[in-house]
């Protein structure tokens, strides 16, 4: 008569012990945080650095902000020593309007807004203003700060 003898521990079977295979029920979200707080910094790093232009101390106003229906409005600025920018771009007073012209195509329907040093002399600014609008250009506004709130 023949004898089977198993090890002990249980199971049946190849190799004596079996291991049933289940399911993991949980997802690992180490790998999704470490993503999400490399991303986070990076846009933290980088907001700044798109809102770029010239630097100009803007006068502080309460007036209303003017809606932005366009999808790129022009930005003419002046510096405290009166230099004239579109954009990024140093131009003359005498080179202001031909690059606007070139720039928006002849669309005087196109918003342009002035941001203007407040140290600098309002005549200077009022001449900008008025040369833009004598070239025919409807949608010219001023840009300011608005005063902080106290509460």
């Amino acid at each position: 008569m023949g004898m089977n003898i198993q090890s002990g521990g249980g199971g049946g079977g190849r190799g004596g012990y079996r291991k049933s295979y289940r399911p993991m029920s949980e997802i690992n979200v180490t790998p999704f945080i470490d993503v999400m707080l490399v991303l986070l910094i990076v846009f933290m790093v980088t907001a700044p650095l798109l809102s770029a232009g010239i630097p100009v101390d803007l006068p502080k106003t309460e007036a209303a902000s003017v809606s932005e229906k366009d999808d790129k409005p022009l930005e003419v600025a002046v510096n405290k020593k009166g230099d004239i920018y579109i954009g990024e771009t140093k131009v003359t007073a005498a080179e202001l309007l031909v690059k606007l012209a070139a720039i928006t195509g002849d669309d005087k329907e196109r918003r342009v807004f002035i941001k203007a040093d407040q140290g600098l002399a309002y005549g200077k600014v009022m001449e900008i203003l008025g040369s833009i609008n004598k070239a025919g250009y409807k949608k010219v506004a001023l840009i300011t700060e608005p005063t902080p709130s106290k509460n």
